[in-house]
Order: structure tokens, then sequence, then C-alpha cells
């Protein structure tokens, strides 16, 4: 999968998320021949990401004291250093079976899409057990057998966690929208603008896993006069 690359923004509030990006950094990589990029925001660098990510994932570290992450500026100036032909955006605790992640790029390569969601319906939080199992085994096979004790996130039609696209496309459609600040709704202003605009965007089946994790000030809804601006850019 050299003509894909991925794309994490992460900042490491919790021991959770510094846990749930090796694992899901380790799992790309591990299984695919592809580039994988991180940017880090925080404060200050204490270089422990760098050190401990595998040595083939680009790491760029953005020092930035605001306390809410600008995610989607951030990935828009992540996109304009990729040089693939497809792009995928990743959130930091997600992974999908291998055999998801193919179909998804071939959607791609074949132009039968323009933006592809790897998952279908089942976008699932694994709980912290299954989320401890699967750190110790590191097998997601684990995860495959146990859907049914995990709780969906956002459903019925969720839209988060992770989406392919061709790189030209998706820049076409306009990228990622600045005008969310913050986390929460973006993703549905994406996926309805492009549907409006006309792209082809497809699904595969199949689940979606999320590590658990704690929910800081970047995880939930951060300000209620900012969601209601979020609401009224999607209208």
């Amino acid at each position: 999968m050299s003509d894909l690359t991925f794309l994490l923004i992460v900042r490491l509030d919790t021991i959770d998320r510094l846990e749930n990006i090796l694992a899901v950094t380790d799992y790309l990589k591990s299984n695919f021949e592809t580039n994988v990029d991180v940017l880090e925001c925080a404060p200050y660098n204490n270089c422990l990401l760098e050190k401990l990510l595998d040595k083939s994932v680009r790491y760029t570290f953005q020092e930035d004291h605001d306390p809410i992450l600008f995610r989607t500026k951030y990935l828009n100036q992540m996109t304009s250093t990729v040089e693939s032909p497809f792009v995928t955006v990743w959130d930091t605790d997600v992974i999908v079976p291998v055999s998801q992640l193919v179909k998804a790029v071939e959607l791609l390569r074949n132009g039968e899409a323009d933006f592809v969601y790897p998952y279908e319906k089942y976008f699932l939080d694994t709980s912290p057990i299954l989320r401890k199992m699967y750190m110790k085994e590191n097998k997601i096979e684990l995860l495959e057998l146990n859907m049914k004790k995990m709780k969906e996130m956002y459903p019925p039609n969720p839209l988060g966690g992770a989406f392919l696209a061709n790189m030209k496309t998706y820049k076409e459609s306009g990228l990622e929208n600045e005008n969310f600040y913050g986390w929460g709704l973006e993703d549905g202003e994406r996926f309805y603008r492009w549907e409006s605009m006309g792209y082809k965007i497809k699904r595969v089946p199949g689940p979606l896993f999320h590590l658990s994790h704690g929910r800081g000030l970047n995880s939930t809804s951060h300000d209620a006069d900012q969601h209601l601006l979020k609401r009224k850019e999607i209208l």
C-alpha cells in the first residue's frame, strides 16, 4: 500500500492515548507496507512518542498551547505534504480487519469510489476489558470474536473513525472544514458535503474497532456555543 498515506493527529492527554497510538501504528506497519504520518500537538516536546514509535513512521511535532486541539486545521496542513495518490484520515484509537482496508483501497484504485469508509454499520467501542486483552494478545481476531460484547458508537450510521480518499478529489471537495474547531460534528458535515457535491462514497462491510480511552476536553463537546455554531455550519 505504498500508494496510500495514513494521517494521524494526537494529543497525549492520557496514558491510554499513548498506548493506543502505539498499538494502532504497530498494527498498520506490521500488516502493510505503507506510509504512516503522525502529528503530535502539545505545549512542549518531551520526545517520548517519537522514541517509542516505529522508526518507519514519519513523526512531526507541533508546539500548540491551545487546550483545544484544532484538528481540522492541522489535518489540512498534513494533507499538503502528502505525495501519494490516496490518503486516509485515521483516528489514533481505531483498527479494522486487514481485508476491509484492502477492499477500501481497491475501490479507490479502480475508480469505483472517491471516498471510502473501511467499515459499514458497526463502529464498536471495545470496552476497557477487551482493550486490555487486545493490548496483551495483539490479535484483532480477539476483537472480532467479542463484537457482541461491545457498545455501538454513533448508531445507526456512524461517520467517524476513519475514511479513505482519492487525494485529488479530497482537495477538490475542500478538504477539512476549518469552521469546525475542537471535537464534534465535523464528520457529519464532511459526509453531507461530499454527498451534496455528487461524489462516489462507498462503505466496506465489517466493523471498525475503537480502543477505549478516557475522554477529556478533546473527546467531548467543549462549549455549548461552539456546538450551536457547528450545527449552523452543517445546515
